[in-house]
């Protein structure tokens, strides 16, 4: 059982944040993400190539980098879950809601 860890107001307000800019995720589309809410709105407008390109079986790259860069290490999780471009949105959307409620 995955232990309930509190998230401070200031905790989820930096993960909604900008991440700096050498850490920004570089799809292969050519898209730039630098935050949660621009990860949302990618899994909505990218191909289902681009989304296969970056979570395979072996790896996954948004859950690496939300991990590494970001610091969510349950909405990672999650993320390497998802089957499907919608599913990573809803997870992402979810998430998103959950760290603003704590704001």
């Amino acid at each position: 059982m995955a232990k309930i860890i509190k998230i401070s107001a200031d905790e989820a307000n930096r993960r909604l944040k900008d991440v700096p800019e050498d850490k920004r995720f570089w799809c292969c589309d050519g898209r730039v993400i630098k935050n949660l809410e621009e990860l949302r709105t990618a899994f909505d407008a990218m191909s289902d190539e681009t989304f296969r390109y970056h979570a395979t079986e072996q790896k996954n790259d948004f859950s690496n980098w939300i991990r590494d860069v970001v610091g969510d290490d349950k909405l990672a999780r999650d993320i390497s879950k998802a089957k499907s471009r919608s599913q990573a949105s809803k997870v992402v959307a979810e998430r998103i809601s959950f760290l603003r409620s704590k704001l």
